[in-house]
């Protein structure tokens, strides 16, 4: 279902749902993913991985290595651009050089250490061997509320330390003030606080990390790999080996899911490294157990959050306290947590905090909507606390403290159009929040509803439009496609000129072939990039204007372009199609190039909101989801299919989110279910059919109203599912996951209380 807003438009292409031009590749086997490279002598390297979690680096001896037959290269920490040590660094997705091969200490077990290329990647796995390390293992810290502690195994000596009440490992604070935190709790006649934590969960992206690397005789070096920005990874590539970016040439290959973790880099600059000393191109790939041990998961954490309330409803003040596990080295999402804990309410009085911290596990990467299904996991358990104690519908309650345009974001920020209203209404007037909970003997159901948000990025891009003789565009992008974004760029593209979604073939330019791109993540690539195509299609209008102005020999005023045919405003005689005009391009002047470089700001916020029914086995524990709606504002469904498929599969993951997926780690460091048989993530047995609901309030920030809607999504079951076994059990639970061992505890307590 689709709720379009009063300013949305009537389109030709943007709205529709053609076949995406990636798909025929796809679905066939001929798409070319990072493991399908394969170039002449290439060779391929392995990663030898620290076996603990936290110890010194005494020696690192490959001197048995260098004098193997076999081993083609090695490559240590001596061969990067090592980053000199500093205090504290906070920035999201900032690569350490000491992540990508350890220096004097190891952080998380799978730090690596060094790599070995040989012939094949079994041979070069069991020649890692022969390199000796000799190590003092420390003490490790595997939680955040340990790490704080000031008696805390200390990461990083060199860190000052920040906070009195804190260990060393504390790496940045983050403090917001709105109003008077004090008088609004004085006012308040129902107060709720609660204490929650959640554990490390990664993005099961289906395809691992993998990178070759050639590094041509002509100290030329071309990288191709899997990433979510190919322009990040040149330049990390050429900070970390000491070269110029001019000098790096990243192909990025289609991309078998990121969703956040493939910001980072990891094997890029060790594959240079190989492929330097060898004089032959280096394929490395990982194994699920290294993306699992050595890549980001997302953070896990302790909250503790405070609301209060009149007996009118009106929430009068509300506090946020949470501590972000950030992995072995600084960065986790405190923005993203900052702007999504209270943002979908308008609350006068507002005081958040949030602590970003390292413990020993691998350094965290972002995962949709980073930091946002944390908090609003939090908040959004409390406000329907609030609602039941208060004896308020949950949806009138959330509708009479919604927030709107000009209300004013805990994290400071003025919101602009927003859509939670609309989302909240589109809830409490859908038939399933008012229909009978379905019922199954043996098993008690519940519902529950929450939501969620995500602030949206924007960032540069660049897109190249060349008009072919054909009358077909050639239509190349800087952003890397993680969601079929290729074809909803292009169909903005086509709406402006008129054209047929399959007379324009998008691509993904290297970073030879088109400008600067920032990464593609947080939901900002319908938003920037197709803006720069729309400029662009503008750029090939103004051009094809000019052309015909000169073919007809007539002042440019007196042509203009409407749909997809150039004419003359006061002669009907004088018009050419599209088409017609591109056949005409040789011989009138040459090919017409559109180009847009752009940032763009007003990307957007995004609002989401889940119904989710439960029912639950008192006997067993397990939950199983019976029916989900999930509600999201969108802006502009530019594809209709695209975005029900992100709705669908972000309400997927945060479902395995909140009741299956965590970093089981014992205390050494050690991940015990690091595969895809272990680390259980839902499948389709497990779902229901999750009913999309697409809610379109235009953005006036973009041309044709479009907003972020890959990450909102994954933000509302953690709570949806939390309210819903309450709903069923009368039990609140302040822990993810919530599996069945965690149910049946909670009912014990329960039962042991009475």
């Amino acid at each position: 279902m689709t709720v379009k807003d009063s300013d949305k438009k009537n389109y030709r292409v943007v709205g529709s749902s053609p076949i995406k031009h990636d798909g025929s590749d796809k679905t066939t086997g001929k798409a070319f993913y990072g493991a399908d490279i394969t170039l002449p002598g290439i060779i391929h390297g392995k990663v030898l991985r620290s076996p603990h979690a936290h110890a010194i680096i005494e020696s690192i001896d490959i001197s048995k290595a260098l004098a193997h037959p076999d081993v083609q290269a090695v490559a240590t920490c001596d061969d990067l651009e090592i980053d000199p040590p500093t205090s504290q660094q906070v920035v999201l997705r900032k690569t350490e050089s000491h992540n990508i091969l350890a220096t004097d200490k190891v952080l998380y077990k799978g730090h690596p250490i060094a790599a070995i290329a040989a012939s094949n990647p079994h041979l070069a796995e069991e020649l890692l061997e022969l390199i000796e390390v000799k190590y003092t293992c420390l003490k490790e810290v595997m939680d955040v509320e340990s790490s704080l502690k000031l008696d805390s195994p200390v990461l990083h000596n060199h860190w000052k330390q920040i906070d009195k009440d804190y260990s060393n490992n504390l790496a940045e604070v983050q403090h917001n003030i709105m109003g008077d935190l004090e008088k609004g709790f004085q006012l308040s006649d129902c107060i709720v606080e609660r204490e929650f934590r959640t554990k490390s969960v990664h993005q099961g992206y289906i395809e691992p990390q993998t990178s070759t690397a050639w590094w041509s005789p002509d100290n030329r070096l071309t990288v191709w790999t899997s990433t979510q920005g190919h322009f990040t990874v040149a330049n990390n590539v050429a900070r970390l080996l000491g070269i110029s970016n001019s000098e790096v040439k990243v192909v990025p290959m289609e991309i078998g899911g990121g969703f956040g973790g493939k910001n980072p880099i990891y094997l890029e600059p060790v594959a240079a490294v190989l492929s330097k000393k060898s004089g032959r191109p280096v394929k490395m790939t990982m194994t699920r157990s290294e993306v699992f041990d050595a890549t980001g998961p997302t953070s896990g954490s302790y909250l503790k959050i405070k609301i209060g309330a009149n007996n009118e409803g009106q929430i009068l003040a509300a506090k946020a306290f949470y501590a972000l596990e950030a992995g072995a080295y600084s960065g986790a999402p405190l923005p993203g947590a900052s702007a999504a804990v209270f943002s979908s309410y308008n609350i006068q009085n507002v005081e958040i905090e949030g602590l970003d911290v390292v413990v020993n596990k691998p350094k965290t990467a972002a995962y949709r909507a980073p930091g946002a299904p944390i908090v609003c996991f939090g908040v959004e358990t409390i406000i329907d606390e609030i609602a039941c104690k208060l004896n308020l519908d949950p949806m009138e309650f959330r509708l009479k403290n919604v927030a709107t345009e000009n209300t004013r974001r805990a994290d400071g920020i003025m919101n602009l159009k927003i859509g939670a209203k609309e989302v909240m209404e589109a809830v409490k007037s859908h038939p399933h929040y008012v229909e009978p909970i379905a019922l199954s003997k043996g098993k008690v159901s519940g519902r529950g509803i929450a939501m969620g948000f995500c602030r949206n990025n924007s960032g540069e891009s660049c897109v190249v439009a060349n008009v072919l003789s054909d009358g077909t565009v050639s239509l190349i992008e800087g952003s890397v496609d993680i969601g079929g974004s290729r074809t909803g760029v292009a169909q903005q593209f086509a709406e402006v000129l008129g054209l047929e979604i399959s007379d324009v073939i998008p691509q993904v330019g290297d970073t030879d072939t088109v400008g600067f791109t920032s990464n593609s993540g947080g939901s900002g690539v319908a938003f920037k990039t197709g803006i720069a195509a729309i400029l662009a299609a503008n750029d090939v209008k103004k051009q094809i204007i000019q052309r015909a102005s000169k073919i007809w020999d007539v002042p440019e005023s007196d042509v203009e372009y409407v749909e997809n045919t150039v004419k003359h405003k006061h002669d009907d005689e004088l018009k050419l199609g599209f088409k017609e005009i591109a056949r005409l391009l040789p011989e009138t002047g040459g090919p017409i190039v559109g180009r847009a470089n752009t940032n763009p700001a007003g990307s957007g916020a995004s609002y989401a909101a889940n119904i989710m029914d439960v029912q639950i086995d008192v006997e067993t524990g397990k939950i199983d989801i019976v029916k989900c709606t999930a509600f999201q504002d969108v802006g502009t469904a530019v594809n209709p299919d695209t975005v029900e498929g992100q709705i669908q599969g972000g309400t997927v993951q945060g479902i395995g989110w909140a009741l299956n997926e965590e970093y089981y780690m014992d205390e050494k460091g050690y991940m015990l279910n690091n595969g895809f048989l272990d680390y259980r993530m839902p499948t389709t047995l497990d779902m229901p059919y999750i009913d999309p609901v697409i809610l379109e309030v235009f953005n006036p920030a973009h041309p044709f109203g479009v907003r972020g809607v890959g990450e909102a999504n994954i933000v509302p079951p953690l709570a949806a599912i939390a309210n819903a076994i309450n709903n069923a059990l009368n039990i609140r639970l302040e822990a993810i996951p919530m599996n069945p061992s965690a149910v049946l505890s909670a009912i014990k307590s329960k039962n042991d209380a009475l």
